[in-house]
């Protein structure tokens, strides 16, 4: 099966899968495709599937996240002892553990093709991922509290694992619990690292951007807790992943 022939049957699957969407037509343009298939799968409620979905849906993810370029942890050289910044796509690197920006369902984003890391991770993961969440939700039985941690499987990155958590979303001026708060979230994702006996763990920009929590200081926060963490921890890689220049600038400011 070429790559075109499984994602034509993952369209194919998905828009029969549901009546409501019995009017929409694949399109010819593999581009077009893809965006389709995200969106369906963005949007796709934790329920059950087929195996033969599953299978053809891992060979199609694991060959497009391959064309992309996997960076293993092992080839970066860090800036400081045990802390590297590298600046990628985090559904892209081999590693221990990947920290995921979730929100308070920890469902994933459903918003079909939005920018966030939450929906890239559950996109190129796949759509087990929602499914592992959803059983954990459920036997949880309420939301995600800020400052907390999960963890899951990786299913088709190229991480072992995916620790999901939510960030403190600021309202207006930056108050202390925000500070707080975003300390919790770096020191619970590594502990359940630890716990899990991860070697290396990334973590993203999580609440700046769209949570409006200044760049600098979660920066400062970030680098200082880690730091800290680590004088009693025996984590021996934790990368700060970049999206921005803006941040990558930060990052190398602080650590150098």
């Amino acid at each position: 099966m070429t790559q075109n022939e499984r994602l034509h049957f993952l369209l194919d699957y998905l828009i029969k899968e549901s009546k409501q969407y019995s009017d929409i037509k694949i399109p010819n343009s593999i581009t077009e495709k893809k965006q389709l298939l995200r969106s369906l799968m963005n949007i796709r409620a934790p329920k059950a599937i087929y195996d033969e979905f599953i299978k053809i849906q891992n060979e199609y993810l694991q060959r497009e996240t391959a064309d992309k370029g996997i960076t293993d942890v092992n080839s970066l050289f860090p800036v400081r002892d045990r802390l590297y910044i590298w600046q990628g796509d985090i559904t892209t690197l081999k590693c221990g553990a990947v920290v995921n920006a979730a929100n308070s369902a920890m469902l994933g984003c459903f918003v079909p093709c939005h920018k966030c890391i939450d929906n890239a991770i559950h996109t190129y993961a796949g759509v087990q991922l929602r499914l592992e969440c959803d059983a954990l939700m459920c036997e949880q039985g309420h939301a995600e509290q800020t400052g907390q941690a999960k963890i899951t499987k990786a299913y088709n990155l190229p991480c072992d694992y995916i620790i999901h958590t939510v960030g403190p979303i600021v309202h207006g001026t930056l108050a202390k619990k925000d500070c707080e708060l975003l300390k919790s979230y770096y020191i619970e994702c590594l502990k359940k690292a630890e716990e899990n006996n991860i070697k290396s763990i990334a973590f993203c920009c999580i609440s700046t951007g769209e949570f409006h929590f200044p760049n600098e200081k979660a920066a400062e926060i970030a680098v200082n807790t880690v730091t800290e963490y680590l004088k009693k921890s025996k984590i021996e890689k934790v990368i700060f992943n970049v999206f921005k220049n803006e941040d990558r600038e930060i990052y190398t400011k602080l650590l150098r």
